[in-house]
């Protein structure tokens, strides 16, 4: 008779494997959530002492410190970063009021509320509903706060419940995969490490954010493949804009903007004009959006002899480079916090 193979055991197993590496991430996380805050905490402190209160030395300090430790320990060690580990040692001048279960990512959102109690409240709030970044800094937008106070006693858990709705609490694998956690490990040179991850959730809230304008963007296609030459390129979105009557395409970078990533947008508008496009078409566009830590870039690609009707019919229409630039930026931390 055949041995009919039972998988419960197995299973058992690979449950209780499963729950030992959550335990050990969920403690290596919270270790160097605790280690990071602490001594960013300690950098602050001596930033505040060394200046006093000598303003002109005190940014000199930041730029020296900024580009020695830099060059030493990786790239989250900018001005800004320095700034903000100042602000949280003003913010919290006695070091055991942090709050272990809080990372950096929350501080920096905490840390720019100016009133002490509703600062506390934020806090307290985080640490006992387990708010993912993203909650908490929707929450602080959404005058969580204020709404509570405003609110009568029988509707606050209907205010409190929102949050809860919209998604989970934080995990080890969020906390590991944060970009501030990779710079402080010094992982954060590592561009494959999230390089990915990140440019797929970029571009999920980019289309997003593009079709809300409601300025005539409808979705066309990720990833479209043109050809030449045998050889195979793809371009990360295309949308059409039915107002202009042209394709817009973009292309995401992780890094820097560089003459070479414009210059690979305009090949790909050449291509996409001369195989995708119908003879009412208007010219085909193309935007570069480059993301990183310190700076988001866009830049349109304009072929040179299609300049004129860009500037003529097309900018009435389009958002505008600073626009594309903000709303990258905004989002950029968010898909990283959220991945």
């Amino acid at each position: 008779m055949e041995q009919i193979y039972d998988p419960s055991p197995d299973e058992a197993v690979y449950q209780s494997v499963r729950a030992a590496l959550e335990t050990a991430r969920t403690k290596a996380a919270a270790a160097i959530n605790d280690a990071m805050v602490s001594a960013y905490w300690e950098i602050g402190r001596q930033i505040v002492e060394a200046q006093g209160d000598r303003a002109e030395y005190g940014q000199h300090l930041m730029e020296y410190l900024s580009e020695r430790l830099t060059a030493e320990f990786g790239k989250g060690f900018t001005e800004r970063n320095l700034r903000a580990m100042r602000q949280l040692y003003l913010a919290y001048p006695i070091r055991h009021t942090l709050c272990a279960e809080l990372s950096w990512s929350h501080y920096r959102l905490i840390i720019r509320i100016d009133d002490p109690v509703r600062r506390d409240f934020y806090v307290r709030s985080a640490v006992e509903e387990r708010w993912t970044v993203r909650q908490l800094d929707r929450q602080i937008h959404s005058f969580y706060y204020e709404r509570l106070l405003a609110t009568r006693a029988e509707g606050k858990d209907e205010v409190r419940q929102e949050i809860q709705n919209l998604e989970p609490p934080t995990k080890a694998d969020g906390i590991l995969k944060d970009p501030y956690v990779l710079d402080f490990l010094d992982l954060g040179g590592n561009s494959n490490y999230l390089e990915t991850d990140l440019e797929q959730a970029l571009m999920d809230k980019l289309q997003q954010f593009l079709l809300e304008l409601g300025k005539g963007f409808s979705f066309v296609a990720r990833q479209q493949r043109v050809s030449a030459d045998g050889d195979h390129y793809y371009i990360d979105l295309v949308f059409y804009h039915y107002i202009l009557k042209c394709f817009v395409l973009i292309d995401l970078k992780t890094g820097k903007l560089t003459p070479q990533d414009v210059g690979q947008m305009d090949f790909y508008v050449r291509l996409f004009d001369d195989q995708c496009t119908q003879p009412d078409d208007n010219p085909t566009i193309g935007i570069v959006l480059c993301a990183n830590r310190n700076e988001a870039v866009a830049k349109y690609s304009v072929l040179a002899d299609k300049k004129g009707i860009f500037a003529s019919q097309y900018v009435l229409c389009l958002p505008t480079e600073e626009e594309l630039s903000q709303a990258l930026e905004a989002t950029c931390l968010l898909a990283s916090e959220e991945e």
